[in-house]
């Protein structure tokens, strides 16, 4: 099958429980980095499933039910804003993964994971571009985007000027000038550029009152 190429490698070595980690929102100014480990089926088959970047927020909302009946497992890794500043986006988003894969209900016996290198004690390939060049890391993107998509929804409820709905939390034309409009929201991260900006000002500001 396309694109499972590595995971059809790793099944002819014996290995069958074959988790897919990636993860989403280490560019936008707000919200959580959040990340998927997902283990799929030997015979899975979801036409046009590939990385989430490349599909539109309607077939990711079409393949994220399919991928959770289909798959063997699935885990979760969130971390917060907080947690992003203090530890900076890279490591969170290493915590992330490595939660997601605490969090996944069967371990895995071989972790494919986008890029990232992880120190865990489950053997691991990372794979550059690996999104769009494995099923199963494909399938995490889906689980982690939609999961994060929907946590983003629910904030554009809250605080609907920042129009979080349209642009998720990245730095876009509407969300920079809400953001010099309204100010800085408690989901914000301090440490990204636009919004340490004001941050710095505001507190310049209030110094000098």
């Amino acid at each position: 099958m396309e694109h499972f190429e590595y995971e059809e490698a790793l099944k002819k070595k014996g290995i069958h429980l074959i988790a897919g980690v990636d993860e989403v929102g280490r560019g936008p100014l707000v919200g959580p980095v959040v990340a998927a480990c997902v283990i799929l089926k030997d015979d899975f088959d979801l036409p046009g499933l590939t990385d989430s970047k490349k599909l539109s927020e309607k077939k990711r909302e079409k393949l994220f039910p399919m991928i959770e009946r289909d798959a063997v497992a699935i885990g979760i890794g969130i971390v917060d804003e907080k947690t992003i500043d203090k530890i900076n986006i890279y490591e969170a988003t290493k915590v992330a993964m490595k939660e997601a894969i605490a969090n996944c209900k069967v371990k895995p016996e071989h972790v494919l994971i986008d890029a990232m290198k992880l120190d865990i004690d489950i053997p691991t390939t990372s794979i550059i571009k690996g999104d769009i060049k494995s099923l199963s890391i494909s399938a995490a993107s889906v689980i982690a985007k939609v999961t994060r998509d929907h946590m983003m929804d629910e904030l554009d409820l809250k605080y609907p000027m920042y129009d979080f709905k349209h642009n998720k939390g990245y730095p876009t034309k509407k969300h920079l000038e809400a953001l010099k409009k309204y100010g800085i929201l408690k989901e914000h991260r301090l440490s990204y550029g636009p919004v340490k900006e004001i941050y710095l000002q505001g507190k310049k500001d209030k110094n000098e009152v």
